[in-house]
């Protein structure tokens, strides 16, 4: 199969890998009008030098918009506005990643601590 824009794309996306799926979904969503971007472990099936890119995008694109970001590393959220950290579907905390990290009992300070272990 032929790479690039000339590629074909099966029906449902199969013949794209998980990462080329959720760029196309990001894009699409880019081109449309929402006010609202909700994000599932967006960076989940990227290499590193993607993630950078979906990052740079994300901040440059999505100045108008809401975006909520769900994700497991931090790397992800840590450039982000706020954060709300869940436990057994309960808000424990919230606030500036960088105000977080100044905290020394702060949940999302572990969670880093935690991610560099």
């Amino acid at each position: 199969m032929a790479g690039g824009l000339g590629a074909k794309v099966l029906e449902g996306g199969e013949s794209l890998s998980l990462g080329q799926r959720q760029l196309l979904c990001l894009a699409r969503s880019l081109l449309g009008t929402a006010r609202v971007l909700c994000l599932d472990e967006c960076t989940a099936n990227v290499d590193p030098q993607t993630t950078t890119l979906l990052k740079e995008t994300l901040a440059t694109r999505c100045v108008n918009m809401t975006v909520i970001t769900i994700a497991h590393r931090i790397s992800t959220i840590i450039d982000l506005h706020r954060v709300l950290i869940m436990e057994n579907g309960r808000l424990v905390e919230e606030g500036c990643p960088r105000d977080l990290l100044k905290i020394p009992d702060s949940k999302f300070l572990g969670l880093v601590k935690a991610s560099q272990a």
